[in-house]
């Protein structure tokens, strides 16, 4: 059994729940209120299973394993096998957060980070990057300076999941349940470990109340290449951050199939930004099966919401991605529009939050 913890409930209970299920033990680091919900009702996660109508509930209670919740102020990551990324890229910076990430670095417990946004120190892994210039994509560089990159590695999170907000803080919603797809550690040690959990969640069997034990989706896949996991930048690119447009927000599935050639074009720059980078075509998501998802997904993205919604600060994938293709000497107009449009909205939000004077 590993211990694992995990900053961030609300993705971070979708991987905590499997490892539960997997008979590891997890802690989640989160707010107040979500650490009395968790701790009082467990994680409820909601899925999807093919062959089954309507959703099926797991109740991480039911678990082999065990889930707890915490607050960031008390933990001790040196007593975990593993740290999991799960918040936001704007809320490493929060007072709390910032301290345990500042501990969790000089513990060098290995970190698997499931963020759409990949820390600053995972950068650092991929060859011919110029991290002094990707610096100015995040919300404050300063708080990646103490993690080793040896000691961490990325997952994309492609499933996509939500907090019905009619439901309490502890339920979590998977609309589209594909796969963590984790890249290696640098060290053979973390990523044997990686592979066992692999290994174990492969294995569960979950019993949904009437007797007859079934395979769930939403696997951790580990693979050798460093570049898997950049397979998301293309579905941000062409869907979560066409969400932003001048006239306001828009679902994923119409910011890809209102213009569906659009939307290929971008994605297909933002997969040769990738390949550039040293990435193999073969390891990322053709546009085919990207657009076959993204009918499934009637509602904004969380960068979308975040920024309409009046959030100061929201995670940047399209300034990433516009300056890592900037060192490739390449440009996008539709992206050079939506990181200006996202740069004035920013803009005008710390604006209206800001203490008058």
């Amino acid at each position: 059994m590993y211990k694992v913890l995990i900053m961030g409930a609300s993705y971070g209970s979708l991987l905590g729940t499997k490892l539960a299920l997997a008979g590891h033990s997890v802690n989640l680091v989160c707010l107040p209120a979500e650490v009395e919900a968790f701790n009082r009702d467990g994680a409820r996660v909601r899925m999807p299973v093919r062959g089954r109508e309507g959703l099926v509930e797991i109740d991480s209670r039911r678990a082999p394993g065990r889930l707890t919740a915490e607050g960031p102020d008390t933990v001790d990551p040196a007593k975990y096998d593993l740290v999991g990324l799960a918040m936001q890229e704007p809320q490493y910076r929060s007072a709390g957060v910032r301290e345990l990430l500042a501990r969790v670095g000089a513990s060098g417990v290995p970190c698997l980070s499931i963020m759409n946004m990949p820390p600053l120190t995972y950068l650092a892994r991929l060859p011919g990057l110029d991290l002094a210039a990707c610096r100015a994509a995040y919300t404050d560089p300063s708080v990646w300076d103490a993690v080793d990159p040896a000691n961490l590695t990325l997952c994309s999170p492609d499933p996509q999941a939500f907090r019905p907000p009619e439901e309490p803080v502890n339920v979590l919603q998977v609309r589209l349940p594909t796969n963590f797809k984790a890249a290696r550690f640098a060290g053979d040690a973390p990523t044997a470990m990686l592979r066992r959990m692999e290994a174990d969640i492969e294995a569960v069997r979950y019993d949904a109340g009437d007797g007859a034990p079934i395979e769930l989706p939403v696997k951790l896949k580990v693979h050798d290449s460093v570049f898997v996991p950049l397979a998301k930048w293309a579905m941000l690119m062409a869907g979560n951050y066409r969400c932003i447009t001048p006239q306001g927000m828009r679902s994923i599935r119409d910011s890809v199939h209102s213009d569906l050639a659009a939307a290929r074009a971008m994605y297909e720059w933002t997969v040769e930004v990738c390949v550039t980078l040293g990435a193999d075509r073969a390891d990322l998501v053709a546009f085919e099966k990207y657009a076959k998802a993204a009918e499934g997904l009637a509602s904004p993205s969380s960068a979308a919401r975040a920024l309409f919604g009046g959030a100061p600060y929201i995670e940047r994938v399209d300034r990433l991605v516009q300056q890592v293709a900037a060192g490739q000497g390449r440009r996008s107009a539709e992206l050079d529009q939506i990181v200006g449009l996202v740069d004035a909205r920013l803009e005008e939000n710390r604006r209206a939050a800001a203490p008058a004077r």
